[in-house]
């Protein structure tokens, strides 16, 4: 037999917000602009990690790491997004941030040629 906890305000309310936001994001316009955010979001987070691994130089092992395993993270989680019925913002924000990160990493090694 499963033990169910009772859900607490906090998690009630993030539970809110999303269906809020899904909401708000129903507009195309606003669904774009939320994706946009997200993407160049991600892209300043890419470009950040390889600026700063590459003004230390001792540890590039680290962000590197650190960059695969957000990547395989963010690939293992839209397997389970793609699962739900419901989680179609979700599934593209993920998209966005993704693709965002990595853009950011591909920008900044170009940079070092």
């Amino acid at each position: 037999m499963a033990v169910r906890y009772q859900q607490t305000r906090f998690q009630q309310r993030v539970i809110q917000a999303g269906q809020v936001l899904e909401s708000w994001a129903r507009n195309p316009w606003r669904r774009l602009s939320l994706l946009l955010i997200v993407l160049l979001g991600g892209f300043m987070v890419g470009s950040s990690l390889g600026t700063i691994a590459g003004a230390v130089g001792d540890l590039d092992q680290v962000p590197a790491l650190i960059c695969v395993l957000l990547i395989e993270t963010a690939v293992r989680l839209r397997g389970q997004l793609r699962r739900l019925e419901d989680s179609r913002l979700a599934l593209q924000l993920l998209d966005m941030a993704r693709m965002g990160l990595l853009y950011g990493l591909l920008i900044d090694g170009f940079k070092l040629l």
